[in-house]
């Protein structure tokens, strides 16, 4: 019998579709998809995705999750068939972008952690990497802020793999540097093979 390959979905949380957060979770992506994995890309930019209005449909025991209706409701399904995560954002203001804020915020409806009031037995344990791309050169400048992220996620039982800092994006985009293609595909690589 032939396993099943591992289905891995890259989140694109930016407003460009075609800059250094996707050039980066795409590099990543394939260096997966060279080790046998199926792979997705979901690019924020061109959905329409509401934030989350704080109003707990979600959690009131029926399981109908968010009755928001928009792009996100094909976001939980991608989610759902996953079984890794690459979420990939820019760095604004010292932390990850709206599009990523809003997309963990929505996240809510359908993650109900052991130290929820609302916990539900299914958590997630998918396999996560965060990926952060920052104009700034010191790749440690928000060292605080990503190790934070981390243990947010690790909190609402994603099985967080690493956070992969690409800094120094004001000087070169990362399609121009040479020495991320590999390490970028190395990464993905990786989460498969762990």
């Amino acid at each position: 019998m032939k396993a099943e390959k591992m289905k891995i979905l890259g989140i694109i949380a930016s407003p460009r579709k075609d800059g250094n957060t996707a050039w980066t979770v795409n590099k990543i992506l394939e260096g997966a998809k060279e080790q046998g994995a199926e792979t997705r890309s979901w690019y924020f930019s061109g959905h329409d995705i509401e934030p989350c209005r704080g109003c707990l449909c979600c959690h009131d025991g029926k399981d109908s999750g968010c009755i928001i209706d928009d792009d996100m409701q094909e976001l939980y399904d991608a989610i759902d068939k996953a079984d890794a995560i690459v979420l990939g954002s820019p760095v604004y203001m010292g932390q990850m972008s709206a599009q990523a804020k809003i997309i963990t915020d929505r996240l809510f409806a359908q993650i109900s952690p052991r130290f929820s009031p609302h916990y539900k037995e299914k958590v997630s344990k998918k396999k996560l990497l965060l990926v952060f791309t920052q104009g700034n050169p010191d790749p440690g400048m928000f060292r605080e802020y990503f190790d934070y992220t981390r243990k947010m996620f690790q909190m609402l039982e994603f099985d967080t793999r690493d956070v992969v800092v690409v800094a120094g994006m004001r000087d070169k985009p990362a399609h121009e540097r040479k020495d991320l293609d590999r390490v970028m595909k190395d990464t993905g690589s990786l989460l498969v093979r762990e």
